[in-house]
């Protein structure tokens, strides 16, 4: 076998001298990307979509055009901010990825994970046992004395970003004999929304794109109605709840269905997208500003 410089045959190189052995293609995310074993299914079926779990939502959210945000609340987080063809090399250590590439054309976004968002209220539930079904959190925050400012950091796992410090740990700050189980609820749930501004905070200190944020959100915490406006009040800016929840099968299901001809277009899907409620703030800037700096005074204390 004829070998190249490096030991391989020039053959088996890609165009980044890559050997193709070791690294899949590069191709489109809705394309011809191949097909199933024909014994498996009495036939091949075109393999016409792929797209990764996050990626997939920020399409389904339709989040195509640069400065697009999304937000997905599963047990954990992870937000994208779209930027365009060019990456962005973060100078607040979020993530620079590809979101998605069509018709030869890559865009690329900047990603922020946080490691506990729904998995706080199964402490809640399974940890603590103070509810019996995640909805009921929303309720019980409601009903929470403002006096009490309880601040959870729910480090269960340690900090992602913009932090990525494994070795911190959980602590609640504030407790006083007038807490109890709504108190602690309206801890956790904003523990969510504080995280959110984390990211978003680093995102628009890495990309002048990012401008005013309207944040597309998706994932089982977002039917929460508190949760959603709390997350509002303390971005200061609109947050947009979709008709469509599940938008990571939804995007998934249009990269396959747009190839095969029996989807709209690009354009045509993003104006697809409807919205269930937009929700607006209704905290006041200095408010909003003292709940987050008491939230970053109480991480400090948490890092090791």
């Amino acid at each position: 076998m004829s070998l190249g410089s490096g030991g391989w045959d020039d053959g088996l190189l890609d165009s980044f001298g890559v050997p193709r052995s070791i690294l899949p293609e590069i191709v489109d995310c809705a394309g011809p990307i191949g097909k199933t074993k024909a014994e498996l299914f009495g036939a091949p079926i075109a393999i016409t979509g792929m797209a990764g779990d996050q990626q997939a939502a920020t399409i389904g959210q339709g989040c195509f055009a640069p400065g697009m945000v999304k937000s997905t609340y599963g047990t954990g987080c992870f937000a994208l901010l779209n930027t365009g063809e060019a990456p962005v090399a973060s100078r607040n250590r979020l993530l620079t990825t590809i979101a998605y590439q069509l018709n030869g054309k890559r865009h690329y976004a900047l990603e922020g994970a946080i490691f506990v968002a729904g998995a706080a209220v199964q402490w809640l539930r399974d940890g603590l046992g103070i509810i019996k079904e995640a909805k009921e959190a929303g309720v019980l925050a409601a009903q929470a004395d403002p006096a009490q400012r309880v601040v959870l950091v729910p480090a269960f796992a340690g900090l992602g970003a913009p932090h990525w410090d494994a070795k911190a740990q959980a602590a609640i700050f504030g407790l006083t004999r007038g807490a109890g189980r709504a108190e602690l609820c309206r801890a956790a749930l904003e523990s969510v929304a504080f995280q959110t501004r984390d990211l978003i905070e680093a995102m628009h200190a890495d990309w002048q794109g990012a401008k005013e944020t309207v944040l597309r959100v998706d994932g089982g915490m977002v039917a929460s109605d508190w949760t959603m406006q709390f997350l509002s009040d303390i971005l200061g800016a609109p947050v947009d709840r979709p008709k469509v929840l599940e938008t990571t099968a939804l995007g998934a299901a249009w990269l396959a269905g747009s190839r095969a001809g029996i989807y709209p277009d690009q354009q045509g899907f993003a104006d697809s997208w409807a919205c269930d409620r937009r929700f607006e703030p209704q905290m006041d800037a200095p408010r909003r500003d003292r709940l987050y700096s008491g939230w970053q005074d109480a991480v400090s204390r948490t890092l090791v």
